[in-house]
């Protein structure tokens, strides 16, 4: 039955990518002007970032999706979790009043203004990204089946 968990919460953090990049994929250029908003890049940083974010995103939900290189794709979602947690938290204490843009145009204007809200559900969407991280749920993955690797989410065997 474990392993049956840890392939659910691999599909739950495939699903949280997915649909942040997928969303954003679908009107850059209004990610664009929520990206511009953070006031934290510079000006000519802004589009390359605003523009490849959501590939990058969509590419971590599609590595966690097949169950390719878990544990490393895992560790770049929580990583990037993390850095959207220091610049939604920079924004709420510098008080600007901005949309998060987490999930594009697919989230309600107020429930996805930068505020404590949206910080503790990026920490709970960020949750199963950390759980891969440390114990890679590799049942129906490639990992199992290109590398052998085995499932942390499965009880080992004790051998004779």
């Amino acid at each position: 039955m474990l392993p049956v968990v840890g392939f659910g919460i691999r599909m739950v953090a495939a699903g949280v990518w997915l649909t942040a990049g997928l969303a954003k994929l679908a009107d850059l250029g209004h990610f664009k002007e929520q990206v511009g908003k953070y006031d934290l890049l510079p000006h000519i940083v802004v589009a390359p970032f605003a523009y490849g974010l959501p590939f990058l995103e969509t590419g971590i939900g599609l590595y966690l999706l097949v169950g390719l290189l878990i544990r490393g794709t895992a560790l770049v979602s929580t990583a990037l979790m993390v850095v959207f947690l220091i610049a939604q938290g920079q924004a709420w204490a510098r008080g600007l009043q901005l949309d998060c843009g987490c999930f594009g145009s697919l989230a309600p204007q107020k429930a996805s203004h930068v505020g404590l809200w949206t910080m503790l559900r990026d920490v709970a969407l960020g949750l199963p990204g950390l759980v891969l991280v440390f114990a890679p749920a590799r049942l129906w993955s490639l990992d199992a089946r290109l590398f052998r690797l085995p499932d942390r989410f499965a009880r080992s065997e004790p051998t004779a």
